[in-house]
C-alpha cells in the first residue's frame, strides 16, 4: 500500500514503493503545471494580425490562401513547418513527426484546422508524401511566399527551422496566436530546447522506458 493509492505490483519491495511514491508526487506536480501552462496559453491576448494572406499551392498545384485553411469546425489553425527546402533533403525528424501526424490527422481535423507547409516545390513535396504514404495530411508549398521567413520557419540564410504556428480567426481578422519560441531562448544550462517534445510521442516513450535519452540518435527514413 502506497502513499497515493493501494495499487501494488507482484514482488515489489518497500524501497521500490517509497521511491515510486516520491516519483508519483513529482508526476502529479508536472501534470498540474502542464495544465496551468495550457490555461495560460489559452488566455493569451491576440498576437499580431496576419502579415498577409499568403497564397500556398496544394499537391494538385492549386492556389490555397491561408484564410482558406479555416473551417467552421474551429477558429484555430495550426501550421507545422516541414523542414524541406527546394533541392534539399526532407528533415528526418520532421518526417518521423509527420508519419505520426498522418495517422492522427483524421482525429485532429474533428476539432482543429491543421496544415503542413514546406518551402520545397509542389512536385518535391508530393513525391516525398507519396513515398511515405501520407494520405491524410493537408500539405502545401510555400515556395512562392515569404511565409517561412516571416513566421520564423526560416532564417536569413534560408535554413529551414522547425516551427509550429497557431493562428486564430475572429470577427476582427486573423491573428497570430502562439508559436514555438524555445529554440530562440539563450542556451545557458539548457542546450537542447526540446521544442518538439510536446508533439513528438517518441520521446515520451523513451523517457518512460530508457535509462537516458539516446543523445546521438535521430530517426531514420527507414529501418531494416
Amino acid at each position: 500500500m502506497g502513499q497515493h493509492h493501494d495499487l501494488v505490483f507482484p514482488n515489489e519491495s518497500l524501497d521500490y514503493r517509497v521511491a515510486r511514491d516520491a516519483l508519483f508526487s513529482e508526476e502529479i506536480t508536472l501534470r498540474r503545471q502542464a495544465e496551468k501552462v495550457a490555461a495560460l496559453r489559452r488566455s493569451l491576448p491576440a498576437g499580431g494580425a496576419l502579415k498577409k494572406d499568403y497564397v500556398f499551392q496544394n499537391l494538385s498545384g492549386n492556389d490555397v490562401r491561408l484564410s482558406d485553411l479555416f473551417s467552421d469546425k474551429s477558429p484555430n489553425l495550426l501550421i507545422y513547418s516541414f523542414m524541406f527546402k527546394p533541392g534539399g533533403d526532407a528533415c528526418r525528424v520532421c518526417t518521423s513527426l509527420l508519419d505520426g501526424f498522418n495517422g492522427s490527422a483524421p482525429h485532429i481535423k474533428q476539432n482543429l484546422n491543421f496544415a503542413v507547409v514546406a518551402k520545397a516545390s509542389v512536385q518535391e513535396i508530393k513525391s516525398w508524401a507519396d513515398s511515405r504514404n501520407w494520405s491524410n495530411l493537408n500539405m502545401l508549398s510555400s515556395a512562392n511566399t515569404t511565409y517561412n521567413l516571416d513566421y520564423n520557419a526560416e532564417d536569413s540564410a534560408e535554413n529551414q527551422l522547425m516551427m509550429m504556428n497557431v493562428f486564430r480567426k475572429s470577427d476582427d481578422g486573423i491573428f497570430h496566436n502562439w508559436a514555438y519560441e524555445n529554440m530562440f531562448m539563450p542556451k545557458g544550462d539548457e542546450p537542447n530546447p526540446r521544442q518538439r517534445d510536446q508533439i513528438w510521442p517518441v520521446w515520451s516513450l523513451f523517457d518512460i522506458a530508457l535509462d537516458d535519452r539516446p543523445g546521438d540518435w535521430f530517426p531514420a527514413y527507414k529501418y531494416d
